[in-house]
């Protein structure tokens, strides 16, 4: 238990939050709940004596209590503060939570959609609908090639080779890199760019064209992902970015080769890719548990 004099602090800081920087009544219920937990570990009695050594001790103590990681990571942003407060009312001569570390937060993995989800998303017929075609064309080419939002949008004509089977593509830090492109998005390239002119003016660049006659947004895409999801009753919402990430999960499922997929995503370093590595053993465990014969359940057990 906290001894009383550290409560007095924690208390006249919870005030200065509540009026001098006018927190919500949540975030404060917030402060002092860490605070709290945190004092009730320590073994000083004045706040002028903790050091760094004892807020390691604590997230420790936070540890071995299997604390989720994001909770001990709330814990030290809270008491940071805090002795920084404390520091400003000449109780600390200097932070002592500075420089202290967390522990890491596991990197979520990417959502991405099954094979027959994704089939199931761009099977539809536009018939003469321009804006339909367009969109085909836009979702069959991110699936095709793994393009990131923006690099869809900034994609120009000359971005296309004369036989449309390979397609430049400018990604983050405007670097360039060469993509094939699978024969379902280049028949719908060719049946995009066959009426691609009733929207674009002469001198338009751009591939994908708005129906304000000008460049397709980022977010006029996104909006026209989602519609289509919602039309062909798909149970999960469906972006740009969980099309590049499922063409990812999916190359990567089919040939193992993580050194490919870094170069047709695009990423500069290695680590970025190796998410994808847990997705694909996901795969794996399931194709492992439906085939193997030790692995199937013992229906007397």
């Amino acid at each position: 238990m906290a001894v009383p004099a550290l409560q007095e602090q924690i208390h006249a800081f919870l005030a200065h939050l509540r009026y001098e920087r006018n927190l919500s009544a949540r975030t404060l219920d917030t402060y002092g709940r860490q605070l709290a937990g945190i004092s009730a570990h320590l073994t000083i009695e004045r706040w002028s004596e903790l050091t760094s050594d004892h807020i390691r001790m604590c997230l420790n103590q936070a540890r071995r209590k299997q604390l989720s990681p994001g909770t001990i990571a709330l814990q030290l942003s809270a008491l940071r503060t805090f002795c920084q407060y404390l520091l400003q009312q000449g109780e600390l001569t200097s932070n002592p939570a500075v420089g202290l570390q967390g522990p890491k937060r596991g990197r979520p993995l990417p959502k991405q959609l099954h094979v027959d989800e994704v089939s199931h998303l761009l099977d539809f017929e536009p018939g003469d609908d321009i804006l339909a075609i367009r969109d085909r064309t836009m979702m069959e080419l991110t699936y095709s090639c793994g393009l990131r939002l923006a690099e869809l949008t900034g994609l120009n004509l000359s971005d296309l080779s004369a036989d449309k089977r390979q397609l430049r593509v400018t990604g983050k830090g405007s670097k360039q890199r060469q993509l094939p492109v699978g024969r379902q998005a280049r028949d719908w390239l060719e049946r995009w760019l066959k009426v691609r002119g009733q929207l674009a003016p002469p001198d338009e660049r751009a591939i994908f064209i708005s129906k304000q006659h000008r460049r397709i947004t980022s977010r006029q895409i996104a909006s026209r992902m989602d519609l289509w999801a919602r039309r062909q009753g798909m149970m999960q919402p469906v972006h740009p970015h969980k099309l590049r990430h499922s063409f990812a999960t999916h190359i990567l499922e089919s040939s193992g080769d993580l050194r490919g997929v870094q170069e047709l995503l695009g990423h500069a370093n290695l680590s970025t890719t190796q998410v994808y590595t847990h997705l694909d053993f996901q795969h794996l465990a399931r194709t492992y548990d439906q085939a193997h014969p030790r692995a199937k359940k013992n229906k007397n057990s």
